[in-house]
């Protein structure tokens, strides 16, 4: 694709889903430039180099010029916010351009929308290159998450509680319907929560469409992908910090890379984000989380299940009470691949809760434990030379893991699965730092170790360590 008159942008949601949503035609950024592209996603858009190169896109996805035909809006949604519900929220720091190849082409942190209330719209640069350095990372691993086509620097400052300076993501997703959309939906009238649901099914759950009641096949099928997700993260130490129902997105996709943050050493009551008090959205509770987020979603259905609002209950939530359990199926599915165990039975689940007892009560890291398991038994490195020397009880762990699995060829397994690279916090706050002050050295490197997190690579060593700091690092929201 040469220029962009050549490429079709469709506007669905802006189309079916008018009275939920706001246009909005970005005013833009003179002086942004790109600091990151992602010419592997632009592609699989159907953008060519010379279009992502060019002076062209820079001004579109700066919101300067508009796609052909685009209809740009801001989406409403409201949320669950820390358990509180706030009926009016939506996007006020960002604008829906339209769909290319059925993914949404968002700019976030591209100014004032009619949902901004007092803000300005704008984002701070760090969160934004933060953003997507996490988000590509998540893909790498095959986890499922929005995506980032662009990293602009807009060479405009924000005020927060410094000045900053300015930046915009591209944001692509297969959409950005959260359960927070159907809370609002909510709020206005059944026929307009019945024109969302339909409209997500008929893009997320197509299949489900025939079935007999496909709206309470349509709440079975995002607790699946939720509880399949939530058991991804969990499976790499990854915690969100805000799982409030806007950051829940129907299609299954991990969204919204606030306060997000991987933990180090494993402990089950890491919490990263700087307003989260209480502990609520900690790695252990993110399961709970989980359940409560699809109990709010599950609310919003109950007109449409049934005309009987009891039977509407009584049917969602015998589907909410075999979601916890499913979510333990994928959880240790999970850690199963990652320790190498061919089966999951009785023997296996307490090989893994052995397991993570021995990285809490030793305080060791999560991500090199792994890989530091699977040198052991390929004998390149010992049990003295590795993360569990000081554990009195691996040993005896480790000759009962021994006899469940294939040990010819266990290590190149767990290697595929456990990545030696993850978006180390402190090597993650040393980037931004420089790339905010204009070096974007390290920023360009973690990128490219994290394209490819399970190899690893000489000479890059301090890549794969934890903080030798034992301060507790503190996330905060980009907003």
């Amino acid at each position: 694709m040469k220029n962009s008159k050549n490429l079709k942008i469709d506007n669905s949601y802006a189309e079916k889903l008018y009275e939920i949503s706001e246009k909005c035609p970005p005013k833009g950024f003179k002086k942004a430039e790109i600091l990151l592209r992602n010419y592997s996603l632009a592609k699989e858009l159907g953008f060519d180099k010379s279009f992502v190169d060019s002076d062209e896109c820079l001004n579109i996805f700066a919101g300067n010029n508009l796609l052909e035909n685009s209809i740009p809006i801001a989406q409403g949604y409201s949320g669950h916010q820390f358990g509180h519900f706030n009926p009016q929220l939506g996007d006020g720091r960002a604008i829906l351009l339209g769909e290319i190849n059925k993914m949404d082409i968002q700019l976030k942190g591209i100014g004032q929308t009619p949902y901004s209330r007092r803000g300005d719209g704008k984002s701070a640069l760090s969160p934004v290159l933060r953003e997507y350095m996490i988000s590509e990372f998540m893909h790498a691993l095959k986890i499922p998450t929005t995506r980032s086509l662009f990293a602009m620097k807009t060479n405009e400052d924000v005020q927060r509680e410094t000045t900053l300076p300015g930046g915009v993501l591209t944001r692509i997703a297969k959409s950005h319907i959260r359960i927070g959309t159907f809370e609002y939906a909510r709020t206005k009238n059944i026929q307009i929560l019945k024109t969302l649901a339909d409209y997500s099914i008929d893009r997320h759950y197509s299949d489900l469409k025939d079935t007999d009641n496909k709206y309470l096949s349509f709440f079975a099928g995002v607790c699946d992908k939720q509880a399949s997700l939530v058991s991804k993260w969990m499976s790499i130490g990854f915690i969100h910090g805000v799982m409030n129902t806007d950051n829940m997105a129907i299609s299954g996709e991990t969204i919204d890379y606030g306060p997000c943050a991987f933990m180090d050493k494993y402990n089950p009551k890491t919490v990263f984000s700087s307003i989260d008090h209480s502990g609520r959205y900690s790695y252990h509770n993110q399961p709970a989380i989980l359940i409560w987020n699809l109990a709010k979603f599950a609310e919003t259905l109950i007109p449409l299940i049934d005309e009987d609002n009891e039977i509407s209950i009584k049917k969602l939530t015998e589907i909410l009470h075999h979601t916890m359990p499913l979510y333990q199926e994928y959880f240790y599915k999970e850690f199963a691949e990652k320790l190498g165990l061919q089966t999951i039975d009785n023997k296996n689940v307490k090989i893994i809760d052995n397991y993570l007892k021995i990285l809490h009560s030793e305080s060791i890291d999560f991500t090199l434990s792994f890989r530091n398991l699977a040198k052991i038994v390929d004998k390149s490195i010992t049990i003295e030379d590795s993360v569990f020397s000081k554990s009195g009880v691996f040993t005896k762990w480790y000759k009962s893991w021994k006899k469940e699995i294939n040990i010819s060829n266990v290590s190149q397994q767990m290697n595929l699965k456990n990545p030696c690279y993850i978006p180390r916090n402190h090597l993650i706050e040393i980037a931004l730092k420089n790339g905010v002050d204009g070096d974007m050295t390290k920023i360009n490197l973690i990128t490219k170790l994290l394209e490819s997190p399970f190899i690893e690579k000489d000479g890059y060593e301090k890549y794969t360590m934890p903080s030798s700091s034992d301060e507790r690092y503190i996330t905060y929201c980009g907003t």
